[in-house]
């Protein structure tokens, strides 16, 4: 059942997965590795050709569905020529054109003016201020872990934000919508609409991507170690995700 989670292991895609997708893909920890500072993420010119070809190759069905901000996904990395779903399809960018997005809620303003407060005192505390929400990351100080989820669950029920748990991140932001609603919106039009969604994901904020890509007829690929998930098929990391992806291309242009 769609519904229910898969449990590991699980298989490595094979390539005829990409025949007729629509691919969506995660930003960080799919396409590129996680890191300390979010901003110390780069694209290299490797993946920009990638993504290029698999975007000709699938015949523009391509889209970036990412927890990043649609700006930062095209100022920061590149992206402005690609579909993308950014601030957990909170918004929407078609190429080149101007996104759609909400305008910033004060309550995101309250809640990051309160964590950095909270994280002026604790060394690798990270605050990170987004479009739409804020993020509190204590990658580099986990000793904070405990404090940081009560802080930010108690933030949470104050301004009623909706409470995002990421990989040593807590963000708030508007609710709803997720990576799978962001799917099912970009799969009711074209050109995402005449394909078969495959989406690669590597986060517990993914697990909403593959349940709509699966209950769309479609597949999820998880990125990592192995754990529950709605996914059907894994890859082991950034790596494999780039050797597969590129695999796909020469057998999809084959």
């Amino acid at each position: 059942m769609a519904d229910i989670d898969r449990l590991p292991p699980l298989p490595v895609p094979p390539l005829a997965l990409m025949k007729g997708a629509s691919l969506f893909l995660d930003f960080d920890g799919t396409l590129v590795p996680l890191t300390d500072v979010p901003e110390a993420v780069e694209v290299d010119p490797a993946l920009h050709a990638l993504l290029r070809r698999l975007h000709v190759a699938l015949d523009g069905r391509l889209a970036i569905v990412s927890g990043r901000s649609v700006a930062v996904l095209r100022n920061l990395f590149g992206l402005r020529g690609f579909t993308l779903a950014g601030s957990h399809g909170l918004e929407f960018a078609q190429p080149d054109a101007p996104p759609h997005a909400p305008q910033r809620l004060e309550a995101v303003d309250e809640a990051q003016a309160k964590l950095l407060a909270f994280a002026a005192d604790k060394p690798g505390l990270l605050i990170e201020r987004k479009t739409l929400s804020v993020g509190l990351h204590f990658r580099q100080a986990p000793q904070w872990a405990e404090s940081c989820r009560e802080l930010a669950e108690r933030l949470a029920r104050e301004t009623g934000l909706f409470l995002q748990i990421g990989k040593m991140l807590y963000e708030l932001r508007p609710g709803g919508a997720d990576k799978g609603s962001a799917i099912r919106h970009l799969m009711r039009e074209a050109p995402m609409s005449d394909g078969i969604p495959v989406f690669l994901g590597d986060d517990v904020t993914d697990e909403d991507g593959f349940a709509a890509a699966v209950s769309l007829r479609g597949n999820g690929i998880l990125i990592g170690p192995e754990r529950a998930t709605k996914a059907q098929w894994r890859l082991e990391h950034v790596d494999a995700v780039r050797h597969y992806l590129n695999e796909s291309v020469a057998h999809l242009t084959s």
